[in-house]
């Protein structure tokens, strides 16, 4: 497995509004482990959108991974649906994705128009499906939110592509992993 599309909830729809929040970092230590974990087995390249929420958080990681661990030699790519992805944000969030994209080792707008139809976000699920090897999901069944669509796209390609693996964290394992963290602290 040389790349991995990472994505997962919104940052609203867990109810977390600003970057200190400690899910933020509860999810960002279960992503760098499992990209730790990845590299293990011949992980190059995490790839994701640039929403925000998981999608960037994972591109923070990518980034941190970076600069404190200098012998891994992972990239980042953040893949763009339409060229003026974000431009709706707040200017803070807009503000972020910029930087994120200054940072990735690669960036790219699928379509060089704005947004037109809901087939550009068809056409990213199929781009980021063709050009990675496996898909992280931080994503519950029993809570739904955007990446459902991503989530059911990726499990019917798993069916016309058995060896197109996937990962779901789900609630319980954030769970787990932030009474780990608590137990440790105190």
């Amino acid at each position: 497995m040389n790349r991995i599309w990472i994505t997962g909830y919104r940052n609203y729809e867990l109810g977390i509004f600003k970057n200190d929040d400690a899910k933020v970092k509860i999810i960002k230590q279960i992503i760098k482990r499992k990209i730790l974990e990845y590299v293990e087995d011949g992980l190059e390249w995490v790839i994701s959108g640039g929403n925000l929420g998981v999608e960037q958080w994972a591109s923070e990681v990518v980034c941190d991974l970076k600069n404190n661990y200098e012998d891994q030699m992972i990239k980042n790519a953040i893949i763009l649906p339409f060229e003026d992805f974000g431009n709706a944000w707040k200017e803070n969030n807009k503000e972020n994705l910029f930087k994120l994209l200054n940072e990735a080792d690669f960036h790219l707008s699928l379509s060089q128009d704005g947004y037109k139809s809901p087939i550009q976000f068809k056409n990213y699920q199929k781009f980021m499906l063709k050009h990675t090897d496996k898909a992280l999901l931080i994503y519950d069944s029993e809570h739904l939110g955007k990446s459902q669509y991503d989530l059911n796209k990726i499990i019917e390609y798993n069916k016309q592509n058995p060896s197109y693996d996937y990962e779901i964290i789900d609630f319980y394992e954030l769970q787990e992993l932030a009474n780990e963290i608590q137990y440790k602290e105190y």
